[in-house]
């Protein structure tokens, strides 16, 4: 009996590492995202005018993601490097970090920025009309185009010259592309036939870029955080069992350079560099056995003969940030058959899926929009109800847990599904 015993706990284990690695390899490690499968941040670079020793551009940012948006703090910010001795002489609508040292053979007044390698960021809200350009000054700020298409994009405009030559004849694209939020990986710049036409007179009058260049941006997550972010507990009427998020899912106590708050804390000053203004302190996590900032919990609150109830919660267990403007994506075959969502908004992601079992959720303005830090109010919570399809329904095997949940884009830990809490008549067959 004791051998069996040791066999069947030897398989169950197996079983565990196989479904493990098995839910690893779903995860985007290579800037492919299988919710979003067209997922990038496009660059358009269009050379607008050209005259002797200097072109003007007109450089526009699309964030072409359906759920992973940019935020502040820090916001977007985007860098090069020039292949020549090329510095800008002005710019609308953003703003180099730094000018650098520039010649005073330049003349008066001296370019905005005389940087090999300029650093781009965008304007703050309130900028004046005379620096605004359309589509900017938003603080770096670009939301997924679900959330509000009307706010994915920015835009700059600005004045490229050579002290010494005819620029405008020789004239090359700057390489290095790099944007500056965390994850994201950049390719080389394109050339696009025929060039950018923009409409002008109400659409009426056509205006054609001279020439227009195009960089993709892709987004990893595994670049941008050494470890997840967000982990997922599950539980469900039927059943006494709760489902906490896997131990050590964001991080470990014991693990060496790691902190946490513990309850009674007071968090530590946060000491800023001088240096950098626009510094980000690292998540400060409460402590727990997951040490995750964010922590979402689906219920399967209650069944009627015909519907099904489903209750989300997303704790912010973060004490150092609120998340603005956040969302939750979720991939759950029953999400095609939602009847009701409460106190969310919600919009399904079948633009590139076969099938309609991907949706979005986010927070209603100016009720819960934003997800405060912990200490303060700290969660969100929605109730869903589903209509149940016969031949498809069951609570039977954990069908009725999401399959994918993501916040804010990071692709959140889930338990492993034979730790799913199960209807009295299951059991595993372990070692038979």
């Amino acid at each position: 009996m004791l051998a069996l015993i040791k066999q069947g706990s030897m398989v169950k284990g197996i079983i565990n590492l196989f479904v493990f690695f098995s839910l690893f390899s779903l995860y985007p490690t290579d800037g492919f995202d299988p919710l979003d499968v067209n997922a990038n941040v496009t660059i358009q670079w269009d050379i607008m005018e050209m005259n002797p020793g200097t072109y003007s551009a007109d450089i526009t940012i699309y964030n072409y993601q359906l759920y992973r948006h940019i935020e502040w703090p820090p916001g977007w910010s985007l860098s090069w490097e020039w292949q020549e001795n090329e510095v800008i002489w002005n710019m609308q609508g953003a703003e180099a970090k730094e000018q650098g040292v520039c010649n005073k053979t330049l003349g008066t007044p001296p370019p905005h920025c005389c940087l090999k390698n300029p650093v781009i960021i965008d304007l703050q809200p309130g900028t004046p009309l005379t620096k605004q350009a359309a589509n900017c000054c938003k603080g770096g700020v670009l939301t997924s185009m679900t959330q509000d298409p009307t706010k994915y994009i920015s835009h700059f405009q600005m004045t490229v010259g050579h002290a010494s030559t005819d620029h405008a004849a020789n004239m090359k694209m700057p390489k290095n592309f790099k944007f500056g939020s965390p994850g994201y990986t950049c390719g080389h710049a394109e050339k696009v036939h025929p060039p950018t036409k923009f409409p002008e007179d109400g659409g009426r009058r056509w205006r054609q870029a001279l020439r227009t260049f195009r960089v993709t941006c892709m987004y990893s997550q595994f670049k941008a955080w050494p470890a997840p972010t967000c982990c997922v507990s599950l539980s469900a009427f039927y059943s006494e069992t709760i489902t906490f998020c896997p131990n050590c899912s964001c991080g470990c106590q014991q693990q060496p350079g790691s902190s946490c708050l513990k309850n009674g804390q007071i968090p530590p000053v946060i000491k800023r560099p001088t240096t950098d203004p626009d510094y980000v302190p690292p998540p400060l996590a409460k402590c727990t056995s997951h040490m995750c900032p964010i922590h979402v919990h689906w219920h399967i609150k209650q069944s009627y003969k015909g519907y099904w109830r489903v209750k989300i919660t997303i704790m912010n267990l973060n004490v150092r940030k609120n998340y603005t403007a956040w969302n939750l994506a979720v991939e759950h075959p029953n999400l095609a058959n939602l009847t009701q969502v409460f106190s969310f908004n919600y919009m399904p992601l079948a633009r590139d899926r076969p099938t309609n079992d991907t949706g979005l959720f986010w927070g209603m303005q100016y009720y819960n929009d934003v997800l405060l830090q912990s200490g303060q109010t700290g969660n969100v919570q929605t109730e869903m109800l589903f209509m149940k399809v016969p031949g498809v329904f069951t609570f039977d095997a954990g069908w009725a847990f999401p399959k994918r949940v993501y916040f804010n884009g990071e692709n959140c830990v889930m338990p492993l599904p034979v730790d799913f809490p199960r209807l009295p008549k299951e059991k595993w067959n372990v070692g038979k």
